[in-house]
Parts: structure tokens; C-alpha cells; sequence
């Protein structure tokens, strides 16, 4: 195959176009599969509490700001695991298939390769796109 003996012959640069490629789509998968605006107010109220558990002394008060707070990160949390079962199978298939390309040629080095790519392109597709 032309494609899998072109990206042996420049491996970093091939890992690291996949990874921008494969962090573009699950970027664009969780911003369609997750209510944004929900998000962005969950957040918000998030820090508001933060700064109110700073500035609290009522041990009662405390305790209902840390159940709020808790509730607040769970509802988060529910949001991302719907992106995460929509893009799960295909890409550990995608990394499967990876593995067997570039292992030969870096070793497990690639992985390091691909994490880099991947975190860098995940900030700057994250801020481009405004996902939360």
C-alpha cells in the first residue's frame, strides 16, 4: 500500500497530521453531541461557587456549596460520556491499525508523537471551535 509505506517513510510528520486530524474530528463530535450553552453556565457557576467556598465560614453553608459543586461536576461529567461512546470503537480500531503502521519504525516512541500532536491540536481546535 502507497499510503502506509508513505507515512513509514515520515513517520513524525504522518503521526502528528493524524493526531490534529483524529483531535479535529472528536472536537467537532463533542461539540454537535454535547448542549454547549449548558456547559458554558455550568462553568460559570462553578467558579461562582469556588469564590463563595473561599470566602465561607458556615460549616453549613460550606457543606451545601461542596453538594452544589458536586452535582455541578456530575451533570459535566454525564455531558462528555455521550461523545466519548460515539468516538470510542473507531478510535481504538484507528490506534490498532496506528500501532501496527508505526511500531515497526519508532517503537512505542510514536505514541509520544501522537499525545504531543494530539494536545497541542486539542487547545487550538478547543479555542477555535469555543467548546467548553
Amino acid at each position: 500500500m502507497a499510503i502506509i509505506e508513505l507515512m513509514q517513510a515520515n513517520p513524525q510528520i504522518s503521526i502528528v497530521l493524524l493526531s490534529v486530524i483524529v483531535t479535529l474530528v472528536s472536537t467537532f463530535i463533542t461539540k454537535w453531541f454535547t448542549n454547549q450553552a449548558q456547559l458554558k453556565q455550568l462553568k460559570e457557576r462553578q467558579k461562582e461557587i469556588q469564590k463563595e467556598l473561599k470566602n465561607c465560614k458556615d460549616e453549613c453553608a460550606l457543606k451545601e456549596l461542596q453538594s452544589e459543586m458536586l452535582q455541578i461536576t456530575g451533570t459535566m461529567m454525564k455531558s462528555s460520556f455521550k461523545p466519548l461512546l460515539i468516538t470510542m470503537i473507531p478510535f481504538l480500531l484507528l490506534f490498532y491499525w496506528v500501532r501496527s503502521i508505526f511500531t515497526p519504525v519508532l517503537g512505542f516512541g510514536w505514541f509520544w508523537w501522537y499525545l504531543g500532536g494530539s494536545l497541542v491540536s486539542g487547545m487550538i481546535w478547543r479555542k477555535i471551535l469555543k467548546i467548553v
